[in-house]
């Protein structure tokens, strides 16, 4: 399937590793000009050289004024921008009980505040050409909030909130706003987690990862690949009608719709 965005242009936020850069990855392969980006510059200029039509550049969303010289540097490269793609990363793990006042500033400072600062940035575009996607990589803790995951349950519901509010405003204007919400996906991430589980419990790894394959009804954990081909069609013409909504990507480890 054609997915309608060859020639677009997609920044794609966090991408130089796990599911950011599966985004980045996905996107590319259908034509996008995308924009990768992260902490680490020379990964980031690195996965833009495998790609046909990409950049990569080194920012770090909480520094002041980071956010503005990745779009300009989109903006340079490619022209407006017409996806969005909003991630970071995960909030050390930790109880709810136990968190602090700077732990809550950090997880706002982390998943919200850079990507509000993002969207305000391109959204007016977005809607003066009648045409964009903004789309955040969120977790099933917005579904279901994660044990030991107090501050990434925090931080990414408060995003949640702010997009779906977004997405009944934008909708007219041809712009979409969506969240996609991994499951248990291979990425070094879940393997960070996976060993502080088994670090907290003084069980093996491998007890804890088979434990969590069992409450998956698919069996396995996901692919990198498999989440950033649900994040492209998001991105795509195609999904012009798909909106204000979350979508797991996550093997059906969730009970509920």
């Amino acid at each position: 399937m054609d997915l309608g965005i060859a020639g677009r242009t997609a920044v794609v936020c966090a991408s130089t590793s796990g599911l950011g850069e599966a985004i980045a990855r996905a996107l590319a392969a259908e034509g996008a000009h995308v924009v990768v980006s992260g902490r680490r510059g020379e990964r980031a200029r690195q996965i833009a050289d495998e790609l046909p039509s990409a950049v990569g550049v080194e920012v770090d969303l909480k520094e002041p004024g980071d956010d503005e010289r990745l779009l300009a540097t989109a903006l340079e490269a490619f022209g407006e921008i017409d996806i969005l793609v909003l991630n970071g990363p995960g909030p050390v793990p930790r109880p709810a009980a136990e968190v602090t006042e700077p732990d809550v500033d950090g997880a706002i400072d982390t998943l919200l505040r850079p990507h509000v600062r993002l969207v305000r940035a391109v959204l007016p575009g977005m809607r003066q050409r009648g045409w964009g996607r903004i789309l955040a990589v969120g977790s099933s803790g917005i579904s279901a909030p994660l044990p030991n995951l107090a501050l990434s349950n925090l931080g990414r519901a408060a995003l949640a909130g702010y997009l779906k509010t977004l997405a009944g405003e934008v909708a007219a204007d041809g712009v979409t706003v969506n969240l996609l919400l991994p499951g248990r996906i291979a990425t070094d991430r879940a393997t960070a987690l996976d060993r502080a589980q088994a670090d907290r419990s003084g069980r093996p790894v491998d007890d804890i990862e088979e434990e969590a394959i069992a409450q998956i009804p698919a069996g396995r954990y996901g692919e990198p690949a498999e989440f950033g081909g649900v994040a492209a069609f998001l991105c795509s013409q195609h999904a012009s009608y798909v909106t204000g909504t979350a979508v797991r990507c996550d093997g059906g480890l969730l009970g509920s719709l």
